[in-house]
């Protein structure tokens, strides 16, 4: 079965720094793209940071400047750098994989998801 192992996360303090991974065995399918989410109680998840396959990145705009995904994605590998943290940041972060599920008449899109590490940055 599909794993994650996801690590970094904790508490610190405004400006602070923390740096999150995240490792992902057992996919039966190829990962095209993988990425951080968050999401914070009462708030919808929100896309933090993706990177594709091809190296391309994006970011949300709450975090550029700030935040730096990097990894490997065809060793199912990423990393999110994550600086100069604001209590606005806090939530729970979500590692995510995504892939083309081929098991049918056509190629569906689906993806894979971590079972999330709390960050919390105090003021």
């Amino acid at each position: 079965q599909v794993q994650f192992v996801e690590s970094g996360g904790g508490l610190v303090q405004a400006g602070e720094s923390l740096r999150l991974s995240c490792a992902v065995t057992g996919s039966l399918f190829t990962i095209h793209t993988m990425g951080w989410y968050r999401q914070a109680p009462g708030k919808q998840r929100e896309e933090v940071a993706l990177l594709g396959s091809t190296g391309h990145t994006t970011y949300a705009e709450s975090v550029k400047g700030r935040f730096t995904i990097s990894g490997d994605v065809a060793k199912n590998t990423i990393n999110l750098q994550m600086n100069a943290l604001k209590p606005e940041d806090t939530a729970v972060y979500y590692c995510n994989a995504e892939y083309l599920d081929t098991d049918y008449d056509f190629p569906r899109p689906r993806e894979y998801w971590g079972q999330g590490t709390q960050v919390t940055v105090a003021s």
